[in-house]
């Protein structure tokens, strides 16, 4: 899962992104200091893992991964190709989703390219670059299919949705505000909208608003408000507090998070926020040499599922053995479950839920 965090200069990205990846991308207050998306993969937090580790006395253990992209700032006209945009824009196409981070705090000694503090002003800069580079291809594509439909029929619904995209883009709303019918939705992965791209805003907060979540902070509610209107998570972070916990160990990592008053961290947050968006779960295997999550979307079906591990598990797929995580941890181990009946042999059909415990079994 690649997501890409964008935002204004001087918000906190790239502070956020060396907090949560410990990739070392550089940090300063000025503009475009972070001209590549440097990259960085960070585990996805799951406690069962520890459980299925300890109980099989796992050699190794290997969490699902999240790949974050530090995407160059932006500017006014990036669409245009100011500043950084036609890179910018290339590189929002890699990504499943958007991490828009937004200054939600005052500081003086941090200067903002737009001169104050205005957290919805920064969204509407960086998501109408999205709209006019969405928009410039829409209507290319509308001039190109209305001469292709008078002799094919059968772009007629594909005109219809194209027009309907031109309307709310020149409104200044994004794709992702429309609803879609199946077959609309099904022509929208040729269109490869930037706009459509599901998105989280990030919230970077003062230290001392983030355990109440920014509750009292104008900014933050003006952001899930804004939010609301075309169903977008919103994640409130100190990118500061963050930077500061990704250089502690677990216990230490643990205590300075109570001190806080706080139970997760803004990096198990977002991850949370980002399966939520992108309807993701992991599924899990277990044994002696290792244990390990493996995301899939919501709705897979068990041959799929196995296809991630391997192409021959998909195609010699036979059966899936299965037991629900929270079953082995009620009875303490797999043949204790088995005996209760909770071990289940499952066919092509099985849609998996979040939290199996699979052994496949295939023949190639």
């Amino acid at each position: 899962m690649k997501l890409g965090i964008v935002g204004l200069p001087n918000v906190g990205k790239s502070t956020l992104f060396n907090a949560i990846t410990q990739a070392g991308a550089e940090s300063a207050n000025y503009p475009f200091c972070t001209i590549e998306p440097n990259v960085g993969v960070v585990a996805v937090p799951d406690d069962r893992l520890k459980f299925l580790e300890e109980l099989y006395q796992s050699e190794k253990v290997i969490p699902a991964a999240i790949e974050f992209y530090d995407i160059a700032g932006l500017v006014k006209g990036a669409s245009k190709g100011e500043g950084l945009g036609n890179k910018f824009l290339s590189h929002i196409r890699e990504v499943a989703s958007i991490v828009q981070v937004v200054r939600c705090f005052e500081d003086g000694n941090i200067t903002h390219v737009d001169g104050s503090v205005d957290p919805l002003r920064d969204i509407e800069t960086i998501n109408l670059e999205l709209i006019f580079s969405d928009l410039e291809m829409v209507e290319k594509r509308i001039e190109k299919t209305q001469k292709l439909v008078k002799s094919d029929k059968s772009l007629v619904a594909e005109l219809e949705l194209l027009k309907r995209l031109q309307s709310t883009l020149e409104e200044g709303l994004s794709a992702r505000t429309l609803e879609y019918d199946k077959n609309e939705l099904e022509l929208l992965k040729g269109f490869g909208l930037l706009s459509m791209k599901p998105i989280i805003y990030v919230a970077n907060v003062a230290e001392d608003e983030v355990a109440e979540e920014g509750a009292n902070n104008p900014h933050v509610q003006k952001v899930k408000e804004f939010a609301s209107t075309e169903d977008a998570e919103v994640v409130v972070i100190c990118a500061k507090i963050e930077a500061e916990i990704s250089e502690l160990d677990e216990e230490e990592k643990a205590m300075f998070l109570e001190e806080l008053g706080l139970t997760e961290s803004g990096l198990d947050r977002l991850v949370q926020a980002s399966y939520s968006l992108l309807g993701l779960m992991s599924y899990l295997t277990a044994g002696p040499k290792e244990v390990r999550a493996w995301t899939i979307k919501k709705g897979t079906k068990a041959p799929q599922a196995a296809g991630k591990i391997h192409t021959d598990f998909e195609k010699g797929f036979i059966r899936a053995e299965i037991v629900a995580y929270d079953d082995l941890v009620e009875y303490g181990n797999f043949n204790a479950a088995k005996e209760k009946g909770l071990v289940r042999l499952e066919g092509k059909e099985y849609i998996v839920k979040d939290g199996d415990v699979i052994n496949f079994r295939f023949n190639v």
